[in-house]
Order: C-alpha cells, then sequence, then structure tokens
C-alpha cells in the first residue's frame, strides 16, 4: 500500500486515510495477506526505530534525486513491514504531513513531493530495493502519478505485470496542477515522459475541465485496474455530477470517468470498519454524572493549555473557551452539570459544517437557529464542538461562541478530548454536506451515544434513522438545514426515555468490524 498517512505511526496521522492504513494490515493479516505500506518519512518518522537499508537516486524535475530507504516492522502486525523513504523535499513543513498551498498555487509544495513519492516508489519496486507485490494499491490523489508511472513510463513497464487498485477517500481534494509552465507542473516533475506523450496518453491524465492541468486523482482512476470508494452509497454519488448550489456534492467533475469504469464492473464501494475494544464494550449506558463531567472539563483544560504551549498569546478564541470553561467548573462545584450534552469533533471544512453555516431566511444560520433552540427547549443543555481548519469557519464559530454560554468551541485537535467527547456525550452531530465514510460517527455509536446525520455517504451506511440514530434529507441546503433542526427537535422529545435508551443500545449493538470488511477486500477489490 502507499499512503501519505499512517496512524500505526505516532505524528503520522491527519485524516481518516491514516486511521485506515493503521487497523486495514491487521484485518488482512486475518484473511493472510499480507500488506506492507511504503510512505515519506517527512523527516521524522524515521526516529520512530526505523533502520536505513538502502540509498538510491531517481530521475526527477531534470535531476538524479538522492533517496534513502528506511525499513520499520509493522508495530501492530507480525511479518508486515512499514518503508519510509527520505528526501528534503518531504521535509518541506517540519514537523507535518501536509503543506498549507496559497490561493494562486493550491496543492504546489504538496503535489510536488508527492510527485517525487511515487516516482521514489517505482524506481525503489522495479529495482527490487522493495520486494515487488502482488498487487498495489494506491490510496488518494497523492498516490495518482504511481498509477501514471506505471501505465505511461518505459522504465516503469515492469509493474504493470501486477495489478493496482485504487481508493478514493475523498474525491473532493484532488492535487491538480498545470500540465507545464510551472516549477510544479506535470513537464517540470517528468520532463523526458512529458516530452514522449501522445494525445491519447495526454488526454488520460489531463483534469477534464481544465485541459491545461493534469489531475492525480483522475491518474488513479483511469489507469488503475479497479476504484475503491469507501462506502457503497458515496460510490454511487461519485457517479453523478456535483451540485453545489442545491447542496449535492457527488463526483467533483470526473463522474464521467467514473461512470465509464461503474460500467465496466471496476467502481466498488467497500465501507470503512472500526475497531471494538473489549473495555469499551463493557462501559455503562447511563449518561454523564457528575464525575464524568469534572472528567471532561479537565480533559478541556488540559488540551487548551497544551495548545497554549507553542503560543507567545492567548487567541480570542482560546480565551472564550477558557472563560466558559471557568463558568462551567463553578456549575461542577455546586454540583450541577448539564441536562443534555451535545458534542461534534471533526475538521473546520465546508464538507462538515456548510450546512452549520447556511443563513436561512430568519437571517439567522442553522447553528444559531440550533442554539435558540437548545436554550429554549433545554436550558440547561451544552453543545462541544472541537475542531480546526479554516480560519474563516473558526471565526463563525468564535463569534456565537463568544454570543452563547451554552456553546463551547474548542479550536484544535486533540485526541484524548476527541475521546472523551465520544464517550460521555449524549448526541453526537455530524451535520456534512457529503462523507466518502466518516469514522467519527462509528467512533461516537461503539460508546452508546446515538448520531444525528446528514443522510450521504458512509453516514447513511451507518447510521438508521430512529433505530440507532437520526438522519435527515433535504433537497437543498435550506431544506436540510431545516431537516437537521427538526430531527434535533425529534431526538429531544424522547431524550431520557425509554425509546432513547434503546437508541443508545441499538446504537452500541452495531458492529463494522474490519475482518468482514478485510473478506470484501479479498474476494472483492484484490480478486
Amino acid at each position: 500500500m502507499v499512503a501519505a498517512e499512517n496512524g500505526a505511526l505516532k505524528g503520522a496521522k491527519v485524516g481518516g486515510m491514516a486511521d485506515v492504513i493503521r487497523d486495514l494490515p491487521q484485518a488482512l493479516a486475518g484473511v493472510e495477506i499480507q500488506a506492507d505500506v511504503i510512505m515519506p518519512s517527512y523527516g521524522f518518522l524515521t526516529g520512530l526505530g526505523a533502520k536505513l537499508i538502502h540509498e538510491f537516486e531517481v530521475s526527477f524535475a531534470g535531476r538524479q534525486e538522492p533517496i534513502k530507504l528506511y525499513w520499520l516492522a509493522h508495530p501492530k502486525v507480525q511479518g508486515a513491514n512499514i518503508y519510509l523513504l527520505e528526501h528534503g523535499l518531504w521535509q518541506s513543513s517540519p514537523g507535518q504531513i501536509y503543506s498549507q498551498g496559497t490561493s494562486d498555487r493550491p496543492f504546489a509544495d504538496d503535489a510536488t513531493k508527492f510527485a517525487l513519492l511515487c516516482a521514489s516508489v517505482a524506481k525503489a519496486l522495479v529495482e527490487g530495493l522493495v520486494p515487488m507485490p502482488q498487487l498495489l494499491h494506491l490510496h488518494d490523489w497523492h498516490t495518482g502519478c504511481l498509477a501514471m508511472l506505471r501505465a505511461l513510463a518505459p522504465e516503469y513497464q515492469a509493474l504493470q505485470s501486477i495489478e493496482c487498485v485504487f481508493s478514493i477517500h475523498n474525491l473532493a481534494l484532488q492535487g491538480i496542477r498545470p500540465l507545464s509552465h510551472d516549477t510544479s507542473s506535470f513537464a517540470a516533475w517528468f520532463p523526458h515522459l512529458f516530452a514522449q506523450l501522445d494525445e491519447g496518453q495526454r488526454a488520460q491524465i489531463i483534469d477534464p475541465r481544465y485541459p491545461h492541468c493534469i489531475n492525480p486523482m483522475r491518474m488513479g482512476i483511469t489507469l488503475a485496474g479497479k476504484v475503491h470508494l469507501v462506502s457503497p452509497t458515496y460510490a454511487k454519488e461519485v457517479l453523478l455530477p456535483s451540485r453545489p448550489e442545491l447542496g449535492f456534492f457527488g463526483g467533483e467533475g470526473l463522474e464521467a470517468d467514473l461512470q465509464r469504469k461503474a460500467e465496466q464492473g471496476r467502481v466498488l464501494g467497500i465501507l470503512n470498519g472500526c475497531e471494538y475494544p473489549e473495555a469499551l464494550a463493557q462501559t455503562s449506558l447511563e449518561r454523564m454524572g457528575l464525575t464524568e463531567f469534572r472528567a471532561l472539563l479537565s480533559c478541556i483544560e488540559s488540551a487548551l493549555v497544551q495548545w497554549q504551549g507553542g503560543r507567545s498569546q492567548v487567541s480570542g478564541v482560546d480565551m472564550i473557551a477558557f472563560t466558559r470553561l471557568q463558568a462551567l467548573w463553578r456549575q461542577a462545584s455546586a454540583g450541577a452539570f448539564p441536562d443534555f450534552l451535545l458534542t461534534s469533533v471533526g475538521r473546520l471544512t465546508d464538507q462538515k459544517v456548510l450546512i452549520l453555516r447556511h443563513i436561512l431566511p430568519s437571517g439567522l444560520s442553522v447553528l444559531e437557529t440550533l442554539l435558540q433552540q437548545l436554550q429554549q427547549t433545554q436550558p440547561k443543555a451544552l453543545f462541544v464542538l472541537l475542531g480546526s481548519g479554516a480560519p474563516e469557519i473558526g471565526q463563525f464559530f468564535q463569534t456565537l461562541a463568544a454570543k452563547y454560554a451554552h456553546f463551547v468551541f474548542l479550536q484544535g485537535y486533540h485526541e484524548e478530548l476527541s475521546q472523551c467527547l465520544y464517550q460521555v456525550g449524549d448526541l453526537f452531530l455530524m451535520p456534512s454536506s457529503f462523507e466518502p465514510c466518516g469514522i467519527s460517527q462509528m467512533l461516537a455509536m461503539r460508546s452508546g451515544q446515538p448520531c444525528l446525520v446528514h443522510g450521504v455517504g458512509g453516514l447513511r451506511d451507518t447510521v438508521e434513522d430512529n433505530v440507532d440514530g437520526f438522519v435527515f434529507y433535504g433537497d437543498d441546503i435550506k431544506a436540510q438545514g431545516e431537516a437537521m433542526l427538526a430531527k434535533l427537535s425529534d431526538a429531544l422529545e424522547i431524550f431520557g426515555g425509554n425509546d432513547w435508551m434503546q437508541l443508545k443500545r441499538q446504537a452500541k449493538a452495531r458492529r463494522f468490524d474490519w475482518h468482514g470488511i478485510a473478506l470484501e477486500y479479498q474476494t472483492r477489490l484484490y480478486a
């Protein structure tokens, strides 16, 4: 497997793809498939005990670039290997996996470093520095150039003897860059190949909307043998054109390629899985008490303090959160705690929160309407939202956090706090406009927390309305926002009663286990 992230290594996780790369090798070992992983070291992963096994050169951007290849035994899977590639280009953002692109040159740094990753993997395989696998499994746009090199570059044609599958974790991110006339372009990375491309080959790699650009995501779709989407519903949604004005996000310009692939029976939807530790299975379904509330406040406090570590000044958003936290501590000291806890954990992107930010005919956003609704129907309710991402979205949440005392917005990423919110919340909110699979809803459900979700992608495949959670739909973004608020009202009506306890039991009983999913990989994706 070739990927940009891997949750099995400390510091190598940004999104849900890292969880898949962490858990899948162990699941596949259960069906007697050994899955090795190769990825960049980013300058810090080799410090986890990796051993230097080879040094080699790869032709890239008109030069011979020196690459170091490290090996690491997989920390969870006996016999499986992790290979790390080291080069200065992958250290362009120290301590981080991705670079922050600019609006005028999106993906410029990342596209270049992942094009180098693909060339380095191809060279390591054909030179025998890494054992040639039976199958090459590529993940997301970062690896699209490897499917292209395998198909089009004469020096890597030996890779055509093995099957190649391509997994799409998020079709919205495609790594689009110019075909030429830029230092981060196809012609700059692979000048000899660019000069040799015929019209038919060029047509396979350019973006259908921007013919002067290449699209690494499209390379993976058109040039891999099979394309895998991470939920059955998402695999159908991507065959349709996106209609953002109606709040629908589908093929994002690549639907025609996906339709052609689907007609050949080579587009598969297989849901991601979730791990179910024994300790969690034995936890109580009783709602949060004072002890758990105090533990949550301690966890919030710890996260806020940690975030200040690298800063010289306290930010406005953290100051608001500290102020809210002090008031909550005073409540806890008096023996009081929220009688309803709404939670949400996720990245601050339009994918996740576009519906919440939508302005309704009342002039208020969906989120502000929700906060007023809580105020009126559950005066002692609390909404805690944890997330980081786009600054303008953070500012939107910050403004409302300053206005409403029962809304605590925590801007950042904190694993322990995430787990705490999954475990102690009463209702988990996940109103994504699209969701390829989603892991947060699975993590909340396994702790017995029902979820309120938009009926798209993996959310539709994992949450059953009025059985183990609440699902809303809508023909446009306004209808989606209104339907979400109506579902919240339905949830509050039954909260605390026998029907609510049954929802919690059903949510906790749902299983999306990796073993069954690994069998699907074996019989459908890898067959």
